[in-house]
């Protein structure tokens, strides 16, 4: 006897795969538009109605991004959730910033090396546009969190390196955390280590980048392990 309504609930996943295949086979890339319902309904010989909840799945999973009223898109970082590690749900956060700090080490020395040694024109005008940007908000006093963020996210992009822009979330979920732990005392610091990052970067000097990260880390362990001394 053949079960429909297992096959019900899996038409969603089954149409979802579909998909997946129809953006590699046309080669769109993060933030392209898709073919609107109808064509792409038509496409894969399905109905609207199964698409939608197929459309739905894959939004969850953060392979497209709907948006009401414009369509739907290939998203930023296909398949990367934002919270992939289930940080929010650690409740000792005292330690989980020292242990993503410990990770971050490990890490992004050996990625600004790698940019350093892989990174093109494009890579590094964006790397030091984004300095200029957190510097500016930081000499104004206002919230530099999300630059941060896409500044070390040009990074890890300028590494050219497939697998490294997978690890981004680690990087991204430590860097609010830790602006709120210092309570932003590392102004200074901050400026001047982004910016030796980033010239080391566009002058492919790999051992000066790996050291002006690591010395970036270690402005942010030092101040880290005084305020949760007090």
């Amino acid at each position: 006897m053949m079960n429909f309504e297992s096959d019900e609930r899996n038409l969603p996943q089954k149409i979802s795969e579909d998909i997946i295949s129809f953006i590699l086979n046309e080669h769109l890339q993060p933030g392209d538009k898709l073919p609107n319902e109808a064509h792409l309904a038509k496409e894969l010989n399905i109905g609207r109605s199964s698409l939608r909840e197929a459309m739905k799945l894959l939004a969850s999973r953060n392979i497209v991004t709907i948006r009401q009223g414009s369509g739907t898109y290939v998203a930023s970082s296909p398949g990367v959730v934002d919270d992939p590690l289930g940080f929010t749900f650690i409740p000792d956060k005292k330690k989980l910033v020292q242990d993503l700090l410990e990770v971050r080490f490990l890490l992004e020395p050996a990625i600004a090396a790698m940019s350093a040694t892989y990174a093109d024109d494009n890579d590094i005008e964006k790397i030091v546009s984004l300095c200029d940007e957190v510097e500016e908000l930081l000499k104004q006093k206002k919230d530099h969190t999300q630059k941060d963020i896409e500044f070390h996210t040009a990074i890890a992009m300028g590494s050219k390196n497939l697998i490294i822009p997978r690890l981004i979330p680690i990087i991204n979920s430590s860097i609010p955390l830790f602006v709120e732990t210092t309570g932003n005392v590392l102004k200074v610091e901050t400026i001047e280590t982004h910016r030796e990052i980033a010239t080391a970067i566009a002058q492919h000097n790999a051992i000066k980048a790996q050291d002006a990260m690591t010395m970036h880390l270690m402005y942010n362990r030092r101040c880290i392990n005084s305020k949760q001394n007090l």
